[in-house]
């Protein structure tokens, strides 16, 4: 019998990223920013560290939401549940 790939969770994509800086937004104009530190299946969230917490703006003319303002956090607790959209935050390429 062939073997059955089992779809990757939620758990197995953040896994990957541990160490990397995210954005974890909550809700359309206010989310985190910090270095993914680990990853709890009960309850289900992350821990953050180096976390800041950022306020989203959006224009009609600039309908991608930017960061319009920070305020520096040590470490946070995230529960999954009130996640809306995880970002993976890469460093700026050198050209």
């Amino acid at each position: 019998m062939p073997e059955q790939n089992v779809p990757p969770t939620i758990f197995h994509m953040l896994e990957k990223n541990l160490g990397k800086q995210i954005r974890v937004i909550l809700d359309p104009s206010y989310g985190f920013e910090g270095t993914l530190a680990a990853i709890t299946r009960e309850p289900a969230g992350i821990w953050l560290s180096e976390a800041e917490a950022v306020i989203l703006r959006a224009t009609i003319a600039q309908p991608i939401p930017q960061v319009a303002g920070r305020e520096e956090r040590s470490e946070i607790f995230v529960h999954l549940n009130s996640v809306q959209r995880i970002e993976v935050l890469h460093p700026p390429s050198r050209r």
